[in-house]
């Protein structure tokens, strides 16, 4: 029995053996691999703690919870109340000024509007056409209230048809009812956009002065771009408004 106990710790001592001689051995001169916690990394990958920069004016609410040496962005123009100016020296605290966005639109004005479920983003549109320089009329809906589209959708398209600004931009579900709306207004061609080709597209080719979005159709960072498209295009081509010409003469012989 003892033999055979000797014998199986010889057996194990020379699988011990294999094993270890099968694990690579580390480098001495290599350095040990930095690894950053996610959390952490992206912490330290961001260009600002907070972003304020869509607000004219900050408050002490603004600036409440960050830690000393925070770095906040805020507009170019941000102005502070007397509080605020306090927590920035206290806390020292870094501030980020954002450039004014370049762009090359061809308008001045824009009307908006939106249903219940457009009017999230109808007020980050506002910021965002803020940013590029432009006046921007508001025709509701101001809640999450439920509303009828229709309403909003001609509020927007009669202040284009009247010339009262150069376009319109409408919110809803999915910007299809809000185009058949508007479309009905004298002088309005309102397109249906769920991307930046056809942004483009419906200005250069057809004369849109009336954009429609759908709320649950893009990302916010697409319908910036699409609407930045729409903004920063115009039809130029005399092919382009020679067809765009008899749409005009269509909707007069229906509106004798």
């Amino acid at each position: 029995m003892a033999e055979y106990d000797k014998d199986t710790r010889e057996r194990v001592r020379s699988l011990v053996r294999e094993v270890l001689e099968a694990v690579p051995v580390e480098d001495e001169d290599q350095p040990p691999e930095h690894v950053v916690v996610n959390s952490l990394q992206d912490k330290y990958s961001k260009e600002y703690d907070r972003d304020e920069s869509s607000k004219s004016l900050i408050t002490e609410d603004d600036l409440r919870g960050l830690a000393e040496g925070s770095r906040v962005r805020v507009a170019a123009n941000a102005k502070f109340t007397p509080l605020a100016a306090d927590i920035v020296d206290d806390k020292k605290l870094v501030l980020i000024k954002k450039e004014p966005r370049k762009s090359s639109v061809k308008v001045r004005t824009v009307a908006v509007g939106a249903d219940h479920g457009g009017f999230p983003l109808k007020e980050q549109l506002k910021s965002f056409l803020g940013e590029l320089g432009l006046q921007v009329r508001d025709f509701g809906t101001n809640s999450t209230d439920a509303v009828d589209y229709p309403d909003f959708a001609h509020a927007v398209a009669k202040a284009v048809s009247g010339r009262q600004v150069d376009v319109g931009i409408i919110v809803d579900g999915a910007g299809i009812g809000s185009a058949m709306t508007a479309n009905k207004v004298p002088n309005v061609r309102a397109a249906a956009c769920y991307s930046v080709a056809l942004a483009r597209n419906s200005r250069e080719h057809n004369g849109a002065n009336v954009l429609t979005l759908g709320s649950g159709q893009n990302t916010l960072a697409e319908i910036k771009d699409i609407v930045e498209a729409f903004l920063s295009t115009d039809i130029s081509e005399d092919r382009h408004k020679k067809r765009v010409g008899k749409i005009d003469t269509i909707e007069r012989e229906y509106r004798r």
